[in-house]
């Protein structure tokens, strides 16, 4: 099987770590890099056993929050069996250091700012994976001694992120929203407070971490500092849109609230001590430079989510959006099968990939 491939020097792994950060985990030896799904397993084994990795990094998530809830096996089936695949790997095929970004999720209502020696206290599925993640690599590394460096990153964004995902990633959402004419959705009365992190700040601190060995086997906190309301968030991603006169209030429309956690936001003084850094985007500077890559690539279509496990409690406009696709399908099936039944050479395709019709009519006198 065939997997996409890049040799670069391992400072290029920056825009690795850019392009890569959502279902995949980006294995790096020497200069070489590959970008590889996270299951099933066996796909993972033959480019070990080449290429004898030196260093992982794992990136790979499906990191809808919110939704975590309603797919709890697809969460932990991605989210943790894969990693530990890929833990199990990198101590057969002695990789020499382990890069892990966890997940500010894991923390769950934390008091403010959240630090590293805040008790991680998970309310959702996807920050539960997470945390079991670090602690498998702990458990490893005092088992079999893979060293490990893990990330706890939050709200990140930035050109190349994945903006036709109606589940995460917030930014992307509503300026995908605002190019479709449509109004920016908010769950509750925005109060809710989060650091939105540019990705440009994030990346390289995670990219330069083997090389540092004070880093290894330690925790980090790593993104923005400074907080906003989702409310202001809009009016910020309002404006770099080009989304309004001067002074109007952003077009939004608000959904009844979810069960999520109100305030959001950590410290990285450690980080600092250790990575040191130059002074992050400010959030109208990043969301700016993010605007401009999405207009030049367009609206992207929104899917729902086809695997939802629990309905309960589901979010209404989730639930509407789930019917809606329901209700497409099944208008397409029934006209296919019309067109089957009424056309003299008919190749009747349904809805299912399984279910093929093919019939032949006879010419009648």
């Amino acid at each position: 099987m065939y997997f996409p491939r890049l040799i670069i020097p391992l400072s290029g792994v920056i825009s690795t770590l850019v392009g890569f950060a959502i279902g995949f985990a980006v294995l790096v030896i020497l200069l070489i890099v590959y970008r590889v799904p996270m299951t099933p397993n066996v796909l993972w084994l033959p480019l070990f056993r080449e290429h004898r990795f030196a260093y992982v990094f794992h990136l790979a998530a499906y990191a809808a929050e919110g939704l975590s809830h309603f797919i709890k096996h697809f969460n932990y089936r991605n989210n943790l069996v894969g990693s530990v695949n890929l833990i199990n790997a990198s101590v057969n095929y002695d990789v020499r250091r382990f890069v892990f970004t966890s997940s500010i999720a894991v923390y769950g209502r934390a008091a403010l700012p959240m630090t590293e020696e805040t008790t991680p206290q998970p309310e959702d599925s996807y920050g539960i994976a997470k945390y079991a993640v670090e602690l498998k690599l702990r458990a490893t590394h005092e088992m079999f001694g893979l060293p490990y460096i893990i990330f706890r990153p939050h709200n990140v964004y930035g050109e190349h992120q994945n903006i036709g995902d109606r589940y995460r990633n917030v930014i992307g959402i509503f300026m995908n929203q605002i190019m479709q004419g449509q109004p920016m959705t908010i769950f509750g009365d925005g109060a809710q407070t989060r650091a939105f992190s540019y990705i440009a700040d994030v990346a390289p601190v995670i990219a330069r971490s083997i090389e540092l060995p004070e880093a290894t086997n330690q925790i980090f906190n790593v993104g923005a500092d400074t907080p906003y309301t989702v409310n202001e968030l809009a009016e910020v991603v309002a404006g770099a849109m080009g989304a309004g006169a001067m002074g109007a209030p952003a077009n939004v429309a608000h959904l009844p609230a979810r069960n999520e956690v109100q305030h959001a936001f950590s410290s990285h003084e450690k980080a600092r001590r250790v990575f040191g850094g130059a002074e992050p985007a400010s959030l109208r500077e990043g969301v700016s430079r993010m605007a401009a890559w999405a207009q030049r690539v367009g609206a992207r279509q929104s899917s729902v989510f086809g695997e939802i496990e629990i309905r309960r409690n589901l979010p209404p406009s989730w639930a509407q959006a789930i019917a809606q696709t329901a209700m497409r399908q099944a208008i397409i099936v029934a006209q296919r099968r019309m067109i089957c039944s009424s056309s003299p050479f008919a190749v009747c395709l349904l809805a299912s990939r399984r279910a093929r019709c093919t019939r032949r009519r006879r010419n009648e006198p």
